[in-house]
């Protein structure tokens, strides 16, 4: 069984139950090569167990068409995740004056519009978080506006059908599609290619994170891989955590004026820093809200590391447990008024616990997802002290749930300049 037909039957019975949640479900697949079992437990949450050492990473390179990640043992997977999580950590640190101008750029941007003006987020935080992936990981090659948009293109070729054509089949059955996107790939693996070409002979003085994968003796085709992964899960997530969050800010008067008041607490007339980001609590708060309320990863995926127990069923060590994220999230017995934005919750060290247990905070948390909260923590820092962010009467949000929740259409805001 390929694992894009795991990720489709996954997806499917995950879709279908998001909202209708039966008291128990099993089912259970077995072949020579696999164990599939998903069940309801946990707080609603449904688990599918795959007895395979495969990783997240490993298998979202496999719907790529990698296979450089299969057969390795467990300690060389853990080697190179700690390479890859260490390079995006490098990368923000040593990059993070380019961050905070191409959010600043933006902000001044939006500062010029008039207070009629309707911003359109999606198209705006997707370009800034395609400015900030790519220049942060393939360096200033991608400061050409004609670089981002082939980028941009290439992207949501890709992503549109990793995030849909494989899960539900479709793609298979059209070759129009089928090509785009093998065109889009291939041409997206040239360019990461190039960059680790160029740069593999340039040595430490370099600080983007195609560098720090090449000084950790990567090879050019894992360098290439582990690229395509941060730049196309690195965008997404991050645009999208950008996007809910202004989104609700607009519609929530009383957060966004206790985030500027500690924005102001915190960094005065200051710029925000890398050092002075963990200090800014409620903005932390404000950003797990947006991700629980907003359902930003609706499945994730974790490894087991030693055996454990759910009812009558044994988890194996080294097994991948995927979880519907998406139905715990917004479970009315584990959270009060779960479709209320109120980031005031996550002041109980119980729910962060919790939170992170989810694996969206602290060591548990996805690198790219830890990636995307230093971005966006950064524009929040930067916007919420010179704007006041305003929704627009009459629009109604509809959400997408795919591997990423995205808004239906682009969602709207209005800015007007603070005193």
């Amino acid at each position: 069984m390929a694992v894009y037909e795991i990720c489709k039957l996954f997806h499917s019975f995950f879709t279908h139950n998001l909202y209708s949640v039966p008291t128990f479900l099993e089912l259970e697949y077995k072949s020579p090569f696999m164990h599939i079992i998903i069940m309801h437990a946990f707080s609603n949450a449904y688990i599918c167990t795959l007895s395979s050492a495969d990783s997240f990473e490993t298998m979202l390179k496999s719907l790529l068409g990698y296979q450089s990640g299969s057969g390795v043992g467990m300690t060389e997977s853990m080697i190179r995740k700690k390479v890859y999580e260490g390079a995006i950590n490098k990368t923000l640190e040593n990059n993070f004056p380019l961050l905070l101008q191409l959010v600043e750029e933006l902000v001044d941007k939006w500062a010029s519009y008039p207070k009629s003006q309707h911003t359109p987020l999606c198209a705006h935080l997707l370009g800034l978080a395609m400015k900030a992936v790519t220049q942060l990981a393939m360096g200033s090659r991608f400061g050409d506006e004609a670089e981002i948009i082939r980028f941009r293109k290439n992207h949501e070729a890709i992503w549109s059908e990793i995030g849909k054509g494989y899960l539900d089949g479709s793609l298979e059955k059209s070759s129009s599609r089928k090509a785009r996107y093998e065109s889009a790939l291939a041409e997206m693996e040239s360019v990461l290619k190039s960059v680790a070409k160029q740069r593999s002979g340039q040595g430490s003085s370099q600080s983007s994170f195609v560098n720090y994968l090449l000084q950790a003796n990567l090879t050019e085709r894992q360098v290439m891989e582990d690229g395509m992964v941060f730049t196309l899960a690195g965008c997404v997530i991050t645009a999208n955590l950008c996007i809910w969050a202004v989104h609700f800010l607009s519609v929530s008067e009383a957060v966004q004026e206790r985030l500027y008041h500690e924005l102001v607490e915190v960094l005065g007339e200051e710029p925000v820093t890398l050092e002075k980001i963990p200090q800014l609590r409620y903005c932390q708060q404000v950003l797990n809200e947006t991700v629980r309320t907003a359902k930003l990863t609706p499945m994730a995926a974790r490894l087991q590391e030693v055996e454990g127990k759910v009812d009558q069923h044994v988890i194996p060590k080294e097994t991948l447990v995927i979880y519907a994220l998406g139905v715990v999230l917004q479970d009315a017995d584990t959270w009060s008024l779960p479709y209320r934005f109120n980031p005031d919750r996550f002041a109980d060290e119980s729910v962060m616990k919790s939170f992170s247990l989810l694996g969206f905070s602290g060591s548990q948390a996805c690198p790219e997802l830890r990636f995307a909260y230093t971005v966006a923590a950064v524009l929040l820092s930067t916007l919420v002290r010179r704007l006041r962010l305003h929704r627009v009467e009459g629009q109604v949000v509809e959400a997408r749930y795919a591997l990423v929740t995205t808004p239906k259409d682009d969602t709207w805001i209005t800015v007007s300049k603070r005193n």
